[in-house]
């Protein structure tokens, strides 16, 4: 197989056939898919904006950064877009446990020829800017300011790196991408919802060319997707029922009567529970309630209620009915 760092785009994709976006624009993308493609979900469904966005950073070289609540698959949109161009991508999560030898390098002990050698061992950051590879940071806002100053350089186009341990700049491939998601654009945790978001330079924010915001899909693309993902329920009161109780607990949360929403990942989750319990009161305990706090029981309760007819406590009738919210 040939090394990754020689391969480049050697056809393109129409967007409007792959991606289903009225554009006539085609897209690089590589014939052969490598060990670092991520697989194909066809049940995925991508959101027109900020699949534009998105493919703006591959075809013309542009950081692009994704913000948005948790579980609308910022990553995995990423993710999804590089399947279909067969693109090299490597995601890495970002914690407060990250450090500057994590992302540059650092030297190591080595066996060569029956004898301990110092060797240097590049971290992901110049790995992936020698390569033709897409590098997403997942949670970028949780990575520690200081740390995060390590890609300062590289977030402008042809940003070069410079390794100082060994005296060597790095000139990035020309189909290296970069990439990021982030609940909060690097603005701290000013909700209370997301524990160890980091306030991040505005400095380095302002380098990403491009942020796009990806939210909650519309009712019948919900309901689409969690009949993809849990084929088994075919009740489309129940699914529309369902997905009616998740934009409540949306807008309690916008409202501020709720701390804890349902995410799209949730509710696959409680339709996936829905199969094993046979029971969506029972599931729906298990997947999203026994998570929120106990004072806010009552008001779930009544969103239950009003979706689903029936009561938390069980009593009440155990057909869902639609709701027009």
């Amino acid at each position: 197989m040939t090394e990754i760092t020689q391969i480049k785009p050697d056809r393109l994709v129409a967007m409007r056939e792959v991606f289903g976006i009225d554009s006539d624009l085609q897209v690089p993308a590589f014939s052969e898919r490598d060990d670092h493609v991520p697989e194909v979900d066809a049940a995925y469904r991508f959101n027109t904006d900020v699949t534009l966005a998105i493919l703006a950073g591959f075809m013309r070289d542009r950081r692009v950064m994704l913000q948005g609540l948790h579980g609308t698959g910022k990553s995995t949109h990423i993710e999804q877009v590089a399947a279909r161009l067969n693109w090299p991508c490597v995601r890495v999560n970002l914690d407060g446990h990250i450090s500057r030898l994590d992302l540059v390098g650092r030297d190591t002990i080595v066996i060569r020829d029956g004898k301990q050698v110092t060797e240097f061992q590049e971290g992901i950051v110049p790995w992936s800017l020698q390569r033709p590879v897409a590098l997403i940071f997942d949670e970028y806002d949780a990575g520690r300011p200081d740390v995060m100053f390590v890609i300062q350089r590289i977030l402008e186009r042809d940003g070069k790196f410079t390794l100082l341990d060994q005296n060597r700049v790095i000139r990035p491939n020309p189909y290296f991408r970069l990439f990021a998601t982030a609940n909060t654009v690097g603005l701290g945790n000013l909700n209370g919802l997301y524990h160890g978001a980091q306030v991040l330079n505005h400095a380095q924010i302002d380098r990403w060319n491009i942020v796009a915001t990806l939210n909650y899909l519309p009712r019948d693309e919900e309901i689409a997707i969690i009949q993809a993902r849990v084929p088994g329920i075919t009740d489309r009161r129940l699914l529309e029922s369902m997905v009616a109780l998740a934009e409540l607990t949306r807008n309690g949360f916008a409202a501020g009567d709720l701390s804890t929403l349902m995410s799209p990942r949730t509710l696959i989750t409680w339709a996936e529970n829905c199969e094993i319990f046979d029971d969506p009161l029972q599931a729906f305990r298990l997947s999203y309630l026994n998570k929120c706090d106990e004072a806010e029981h009552a008001i779930i309760a009544e969103y239950f209620q009003r979706c689903f007819d029936r009561e938390l406590d069980g009593s009440g009738a155990r057909t869902p009915r639609a709701v027009n919210l």
